[in-house]
């Protein structure tokens, strides 16, 4: 089957109600032009922490106890405390794990914890960690009554924190309007973490200028298997093992791109933090495995695209 990779690129007219399925071109990860990995790696593979701002006041985005007698009641301090044991103490876990291992990952956070968690976010600038954005505070982009504020809140502050804007984006809960995608891209955003659908990278059409996906996982995802699943405490090892054998055979052929999303309340956690830890040796012992960042894999993917046609809105 031969693509016209062209015409995935965007037009420039793009209307904020264009459907998914316009956006993203179906086509078969065996029948596409080949992506490739530096070194003849088979699997790319980045880890996402993610770093929120949950405010007591108001409804918490998860809950680990229902209310007494099904009341709710605000403020909500055993749920909002869940959460912030994670700041405290979890998040440090994860920097350890880490950098014990000579490991970088991409920061996911709300624009505004560069002031509620300065500590943390000074800790993950200073370990060369990538930032992204992930909203101003924790709330579904449908929730939010200024998309294009909130997006241009969250860069703002990310610049001002780290001396430069992210290069990418992943929603709260990834949650997209039908006109979020567009307003990322005209607000600079290059790549996203929200379109889930793919175990490499792919072009999204917006109404302005390139946008990539950047294979995010649902899978690999501690909000899924602990908070939403509950599993026990070493399904992250049992899982996400099992996802990298699958990926690692099939990248010898065809390279694939691995994502491992993580919380500090929940696998920071003192139960579960030595299951992630083993995961990394796992993955570690495997020759042919490229760790890296979400704008590395951005690069490594735009470095073989086709060009967009001089017609096609901004490169």
């Amino acid at each position: 089957m031969n693509v016209n990779y062209d015409s995935q690129q965007p037009t420039g007219h793009s209307p904020a109600g264009t459907s998914a399925r316009e956006r993203v071109v179906y086509e078969p990860i065996t029948r596409r032009r080949p992506f490739t990995l530096p070194g003849g790696a088979r699997v790319a593979v980045w880890t996402i922490v993610n770093v929120e701002n949950w405010s007591p006041e108001i409804a918490m985005p998860r809950t680990v106890l229902p209310p007494p007698m099904g009341k709710p009641l605000l403020p909500d301090i055993p749920n909002w405390c869940w959460h912030e044991y994670g700041m405290r103490v979890g998040f440090w876990r994860f920097l350890e794990a880490l950098q014990s291992r000579g490991l970088r990952a991409t920061l996911a956070l709300n624009g505004s914890t560069c002031t509620q968690y300065a500590e943390a976010c000074t800790a993950a600038r200073e370990a060369d960690w990538e930032f992204m954005g992930h909203g101003y505070v924790q709330k579904p982009m449908h929730h939010v009554d200024d998309q294009a504020l909130s997006i241009r809140q969250t860069i703002d502050a990310i610049r001002a924190f780290t001396g430069k804007p992210p290069r990418g984006w992943e929603s709260p809960g990834l949650t997209e309007t039908a006109e979020t995608i567009d307003l990322l891209a005209e607000a600079g955003i290059e790549y996203v973490a929200d379109w889930v659908l793919d175990d490499q990278p792919v072009p999204i059409r917006t109404r302005s200028r390139h946008m990539v996906s950047v294979p995010y996982t649902v899978e690999i995802n501690d909000v899924v298997i602990s908070a939403i699943q509950q599993q026990p405490s070493e399904e992250i090892l049992r899982r996400g093992r099992d996802q990298f054998d699958q990926l690692y055979k099939e990248g010898e052929t065809i390279p694939r791109v691995m994502a491992i999303s993580v919380h500090p309340y929940l696998t920071g956690a003192p139960h579960r933090i030595r299951y992630l830890e083993a995961l990394y040796d796992y993955i570690l012992a495997h020759d042919g495995v490229l760790m890296c960042t979400g704008e590395e894999i951005l690069d490594i993917y735009n470095a073989q695209a086709e060009p967009a046609p001089a017609t096609g809105g901004a490169p």
